[in-house]
C-alpha cells in the first residue's frame, strides 16, 4: 500500500490547496483531464482528529487530512478554523464522532461534495474492526481494510498472550477503568470492578471503588483529573487513546501492553 499522505489543516494547507485541486502533480496517480482531486479507489478524506485517521487509514484511505492539531491534548475543545472548514468542502469523505462539539459544524462544511460519515471512537477490538471494515465499504478498498483486520488479529494475539503470562501470581488483575479506557483492560485480560468518569470522582464514588480494592486504575491520559483513588494502594496507568501523527492504530495498543505490563509487575 502506499505510504499515507497525513496534512494537518492549517493556513498552509489552504494557500496550497489550489494548486492541489488542479492536479497540479507530476506522479502517475492523478490525470490532468480528470477534474476530480481523487482517483478510482483513492478517496480524498478529511478527519476531525488522528484518531479517525487511524480508521480511515486502516480502512485502506491513502489521502488523508486531520484537522485537529495533535498538539492539542483533548480534541474536542478545538474550534475549527475558516482554513479547516475549506479543508472539508474539498473532500469525498468526512469522518467525526458524534461527541465532538464541532460536529455540526463539519457537516455543514462538507456541504453537497464530501459525504459525512459518523464513526464510533472506541479502541475495542471489535469495535474497530466492525468500523474499519464499514469504513473500506464506503472508500472502496475492502481489500485493504480485511489485509489490516489480519494484521491487527495476529497483533492483538500476541499482546493479549503476552499479558496474561504477566498476571500477578497468575491470577486476572482486578482494575478500576475510565469508561473509554475499557478497552485497555479487555486487551489485558483484567477483570473490571469498577468504571468511572468522564467527569471527576466523587467523594461516594471513590469510596465504592477503593472497596473494590483494585490493583490498578486505567486512568485517560487525554481526560485526567489527576489521582483517582487517592490513598487505596491502587497503581494508576495513563492509557493514550490517540494515535501518532502516522496514523498508526497498533502503536496505540503495543504502549498500552507496554504500560500495562509495566504496572502489573510492579517496576
Amino acid at each position: 500500500m502506499a505510504r499515507t499522505r497525513v496534512r494537518i489543516a492549517s493556513l498552509l494547507a489552504l494557500i496550497v490547496a489550489p494548486a492541489l485541486v488542479a492536479g497540479c502533480t507530476s506522479g502517475p496517480d492523478k490525470s490532468a483531464d480528470s477534474g476530480s482531486e481523487s482517483t478510482k479507489g483513492r478517496p480524498v478524506v478529511v478527519v476531525t482528529t488522528t484518531w479517525e485517521g487511524a480508521f480511515a487509514k486502516a480502512a485502506g484511505a491513502e489521502d488523508v487530512t486531520v484537522i485537529v492539531p495533535q498538539s492539542v491534548h483533548h480534541a474536542p475543545d478545538y474550534d475549527p478554523k475558516p482554513s479547516d472548514l475549506a479543508a472539508v468542502a474539498k473532500a469525498d469523505f468526512v469522518v467525526y464522532a458524534p461527541f465532538e462539539p464541532y460536529a455540526e459544524k463539519i457537516k455543514e462544511a462538507a456541504g453537497s461534495r464530501a459525504k459525512p460519515v459518523e464513526v464510533n471512537l472506541d479502541n475495542d477490538a471489535e469495535k474497530v474492526k466492525t468500523e474499519v471494515a464499514r469504513l473500506g465499504k464506503l472508500f472502496g478498498t475492502e481489500k485493504a481494510a480485511a489485509k489490516w483486520t489480519t494484521a491487527f488479529d495476529a497483533e492483538y494475539g500476541k499482546l493479549a498472550k503476552d499479558l496474561k503470562a504477566a498476571w500477578p501470581g497468575g491470577r486476572s488483575p482486578n482494575v478500576v477503568s475510565q469508561v473509554f479506557t475499557t478497552w485497555s483492560a479487555k486487551l489485558a485480560g483484567a477483570t473490571t470492578v469498577g468504571t468511572y468518569g468522564p467527569e471527576a470522582v466523587t467523594p461516594a464514588q471513590l469510596a465504592k471503588l477503593s472497596k473494590k480494592k483494585p490493583r490498578l486504575v486505567l486512568d485517560n491520559a487525554h481526560m485526567s483529573t489527576g489521582t483517582v483513588l487517592p490513598g487505596s494502594g491502587a497503581r494508576q496507568v495513563k492509557i493514550v487513546n490517540y494515535p501518532g501523527q502516522d496514523l498508526d492504530l497498533l502503536p496505540v495498543y503495543r504502549n498500552a501492553a507496554a504500560e500495562l505490563k509495566k504496572a502489573m509487575s510492579g517496576s
